[in-house]
């Protein structure tokens, strides 16, 4: 659900689905050959080896508007390559659809989730074909921080195996800190390339009689989600990426010392009311559309601002990331040497009726030139963690920073609270980050979220 609210937050979304068909895609982009950018050997390496004789294939997403026009760029090389009928349907109640239809044996060939959640759901309902050892391999082998992505697309199925079901494409990045460069050079500070570099320069911009962060938390009926950002963010920067799995599934309880160590982590930034502009007590109350505002205010009223790759969305008209807002990777822990993890989000794609159409689609997903041309659009927001891609190809120097985030990743794990029941996490971790800011303890906080867990079982 907070996939959801965020990709609504940086996008409109229209409110009924469109499809479009073969008949309705446009003409190439860019002709094959004649782009230096992309890798058209890989293309027409691609094109040798498939020829579907006209096939149907059918796609579901949760794309619609510029997103689904950008897809729909890409889905015509696809096309043409492999001699193929694609057709794409977006919905915005996606989730749904792909439940009914399955039920109904009336899935399209390949599903698009933006929840792992559903997805593994389906694949232990028998709703999901495997993709096979070869795509696994392969992702773990090309993708930064491989064994990750392999994870994160692999469910038990119906009969308990574990089996590599989804391809992760088009990912999201959340461990970024905002800031506004002419703030730090006329201040004299450098970015952090550690967590105790961060804090150190947290101290300092007190020490200089400035505020150091912008945080809010307000959603209306959504409040505290950013809150719980922070905190995944902390697990991983001081668990390692198995105790990360354990805590989102409550393998590990909620309540654990470990979970509670993370909360106090955010709480050291959010509970200072030295560190926090209007103090701690305005930052569950502070929207969080309105939080990033006082980077840019004069003078500055915070000097940085954690939040996804969609907050620009929210910044004063007319600002330009990367000339007058830029970002820097939220750092890990030097001492607890847990390399470079990044959270995020993503879509994956599954195959819910099985094709040979079907499969060649996820084969044109292991090409660079299928991440190459969506790296070149503006509709999408897309990123890759695609070691093989070239990185000329992002339409923005920011696009293409972002990119290297995820390029740079030695763990990537997906947006915890969205892989935790509903219940918990898009209901007792929002009201109990809340709390926790309110002034209540990590430990009330947290065996009360292990309350209402424990309730849903």
């Amino acid at each position: 659900m907070k996939t959801r609210l965020m990709t609504g937050a940086a996008s409109s979304i229209l409110a009924v689905a469109l499809t479009f068909g073969a008949a309705q895609a446009a003409d190439l982009l860019y002709q094959p050959g004649e782009d230096p950018r992309f890798n058209w050997d890989s293309y027409e390496a691609f094109a040798a080896e498939h020829d579907l004789g006209g096939e149907q294939v059918t796609i579901l997403g949760p794309w619609l508007g510029p997103d689904q026009e950008a897809l729909e760029q890409v889905l015509e090389y696809f096309r043409q390559a492999a001699n193929v009928d694609a057709r794409y349907t977006g919905s915005d109640s996606m989730e749904q659809q792909i439940v009914v239809d399955a039920e109904a044996g009336s899935a399209p060939n390949i599903a698009v989730f933006p929840q792992p959640g559903l997805a593994a759901d389906m694949a232990k309902r028998g709703f999901l074909t495997p993709l096979g050892e070869d795509a696994a391999n392969w992702m773990k082998d090309n993708y930064a921080a491989g064994q990750s992505w392999v994870d994160l697309g692999s469910y038990a199925g119906e009969d308990g195996s574990t089996s590599f079901y989804a391809f992760p494409y088009k990912a999201d990045v959340k461990s970024l800190v905002w800031y506004i460069p002419e703030n730090f050079e006329d201040a004299g500070y450098e970015i952090p390339s550690t967590m105790e570099e961060l804090k150190a320069l947290t101290e300092q911009i007190v020490a200089d009689g400035e505020t150091p962060w912008c945080i809010g938390l307000g959603s209306g009926a959504a409040t505290g989600w950013p809150a719980t950002d922070w905190v995944e963010d902390m697990m991983l920067r001081t668990q390692t990426p198995e105790v990360y799995d354990q805590w989102v599934t409550n393998e590990m309880p909620f309540n654990d010392p470990k979970v509670i160590e993370a909360i106090e982590e955010f709480g050291w930034f959010a509970r200072n009311d030295d560190y926090v502009a209007g103090g701690a007590g305005a930052v569950a109350s502070t929207d969080f559309r309105d939080a990033p505002k006082g980077l840019f205010a004069a003078p500055p009223q915070c000097y940085m601002h954690r939040q996804a790759s969609f907050i620009p969305a929210f910044f004063p008209e007319g600002s330009e990331v990367g000339l007058d807002v830029d970002f820097f990777y939220f750092p890990a822990y030097a001492e607890k040497d847990l390399g470079s993890p990044v959270l995020g989000a993503g879509t994956l794609f599954a195959i819910t009726n099985d094709s040979p159409a079907a499969h060649a689609f996820i084969d044109f997903l292991q090409t660079p030139i299928a991440h190459e041309l969506w790296m070149s659009l503006e509709g999408g927001g897309f990123l890759t963690p695609l070691k093989g891609v070239n990185t000329d190809a992002y339409v923005t120097d920011t696009r293409r920073a972002l990119g290297d985030v995820l390029l740079n990743a030695t763990t990537f794990r997906f947006d915890g609270s969205d892989l935790m029941p509903g219940g918990v996490g898009a209901g007792s971790f929002w009201t109990g980050m809340v709390d926790y800011t309110g002034g209540k303890s990590a430990q009330e906080v947290a065996d009360g979220i292990q309350t209402s867990w424990e309730a849903l079982k």
